[in-house]
């Protein structure tokens, strides 16, 4: 199979790519090197795929409809799975228009090249961040995402219903993952167990927002990945939104503990209001992910801050 992966030289595309090439498939990877945090990760994170005849990438960034669409001509792609975003909360706030146009704009743009090259199947990475503050004890599909309170996640949200437009007009099948706080291996160094660690490890401070009791739903990259296989090959329906998350919230102290205790230091706090656009909890109800995918999130959370810890002390210039 030849699939198109957007976003598959960051943190869970080119993980994904890992077990794409692993299993035989041939993959195509656009991602544009976005310097939103150092480059030379990225690069680190596609070393390995580089040798590999299967593998071809190209430095493209999805806002560019004409160059996507060369690169539909030039492959039969038989899904893609469209990882390619603007990532994070509070940048968001800061860069509306930005996220507005690499997000909804670069999705539109792969729909189109899909529908006018006939691809049928598109995996599409939303986020729980679609459920604003829920106040639900914990969030199933059928809830309401009518209130985000980022535009990340209101970008988010708008690209659900737009592939939901091009499955209805055009008979493009579609898998909407609303994925819950992925960690691991390759996470960007912007993220809350990624410089937790890199600032502990230095006895450095580290921001806590609010008292610590904020609660996210953890999930160890090699679930996702797994997620993410067992949609492509979803066949059933043809537009589902699911649920992948970890099944264990953690609250913000626990995590900060959980790290000190792997790293061997104590972790130096300043306590600061919570931020604009924060939501109070993720809770993941993954039962859908189950009955439809029979997805099971595998890795417990201190398992995976373990793998994570012996994987940046191997990586010490990350």
């Amino acid at each position: 199979m030849r699939y198109l992966v957007t976003g598959g030289a960051g943190f869970i595309g080119s993980s994904l790519v890992d077990k794409l090439l692993s299993l035989g498939h041939s993959v195509v990877v656009v991602d544009n090197f976005d310097n939103y945090y150092d480059i030379k990760i990225k690069k680190s994170n596609i070393a390995a795929h580089k040798k590999n005849k299967n593998y071809r990438l190209y430095k493209v960034n999805i806002e560019n409809i004409k160059n996507l669409m060369s690169i539909f001509k030039r492959h039969h792609f038989d899904a893609v799975i469209h990882l390619a975003a603007r990532a994070g909360v509070r940048p968001s706030l800061e860069r509306p228009l930005d996220y507005v146009k690499t997000n909804i704009l670069g999705t539109v743009n792969i729909l189109e090249c899909m529908h006018k090259y006939d691809v049928k199947k598109l995996i599409f990475a939303s986020s729980s961040s679609v459920y604003g503050n829920c106040k639900e004890k914990s969030f199933s599909e059928d809830l309401k995402v009518t209130e985000p309170i980022s535009p990340y996640a209101a970008t988010k949200s708008a690209c659900e219903q737009l592939c939901y437009t091009w499955h209805h007009l055009y008979g493009i099948d579609v898998v909407v993952l609303r994925f819950f706080t992925v960690y691991g291996p390759r996470q960007r160094p912007d993220l809350a167990i990624h410089k937790f660690a890199n600032k502990i490890i230095k006895s450095l401070p580290i921001q806590m927002y609010g008292d610590g009791t904020t609660k996210r739903d953890y999930t160890y990259i090699d679930d996702i990945v797994n997620g993410i296989c067992a949609a492509i090959n979803y066949n059933k329906t043809g537009y589902e939104i699911i649920n992948l998350g970890g099944g264990e919230p953690i609250t913000l102290k626990r995590m900060i503990q959980t790290i000190e205790q792997e790293i061997g230091c104590k972790a130096i706090i300043e306590q600061k209001p919570l931020q604009p656009g924060d939501v109070d909890k993720t809770v993941c109800d993954w039962s859908k992910a189950y009955n439809l995918l029979k997805y099971t999130p595998k890795t417990k959370f201190a398992d995976g801050v373990k793998k994570f810890i012996k994987w940046k002390n191997k990586n010490e210039s990350i």
